[in-house]
């Protein structure tokens, strides 16, 4: 049987996207993983607006987020984020890039669920180490040994990330692919042919 010639890939972002209706794609992870690139790209290749909490949290606190941390603690700082993420996923659809800590908690996970479809991107933890040695704003890596930090992060959290709705492996590779791979495995999410932007029932 010969295949189907593969229709514009607009076809298949227009089944995705009516599948998605007023629901977010939310990506998460652990910092490095590149939520908020790959979101960029995602929310430009499917025309959605682009949002990342961790801009949305120092946008309403007008503090950053190491300040943050500083001065009121992590625990403090979650329940920021959690107020911040809620309010967002109310109005989608949106590509939402969330911090690393914020899909541990069982209240997010039940918003994101409930108002998205989440994406975990999921890392090797020397392509993490090889991005969160560049910056200096990660206020959890502030230690003597940042890679056992990132260790014990994702003993605790890989887990947890493991219920997020689609998991992408992630790669030192260009942006402009590893979106593509998350549409592709969006659109196997929800039925849609990536391909030929066939809908299977």
């Amino acid at each position: 049987m010969n295949a189907l010639p593969a229709n514009p890939p607009d076809e298949s972002h227009a089944a995705l996207l009516g599948r998605l209706g007023n629901r977010s794609i939310v990506f998460v992870g652990l910092m490095g993983a590149g939520k908020t690139a790959i979101g960029r790209k995602v929310a430009a290749i499917l025309g959605l607006p682009f949002i990342d909490s961790d801009q949305e949290i120092e946008s309403v606190s007008r503090m950053s987020v190491p300040e943050l941390f500083e001065r009121y603690g992590e625990t403090e700082f979650r329940a920021l984020e959690q107020r911040v993420i809620l309010r967002v996923l109310e109005h989608g659809p949106q590509v939402l890039s969330t911090g690393g800590g914020a899909f541990m908690s069982a209240k997010t996970r039940e918003a994101i669920a409930g108002h998205g479809v989440s994406v975990w991107l999921k890392a090797e933890i020397d392509l993490l180490m090889d991005r969160v040695s560049k910056k200096q704003n990660r206020p959890l890596l502030k230690s003597a040994d940042p890679r056992a930090v990132i260790e014990r992060l994702m003993a605790e959290r890989y887990p947890v990330y493991a219920a997020a709705d689609v998991t992408v492996p992630t790669r030192d590779d260009r942006k402009e692919v590893i979106a593509a791979e998350v549409v592709n495995a969006l659109c196997g999410y929800f039925g849609v042919a990536a391909a030929t932007g066939e809908v299977r029932s």
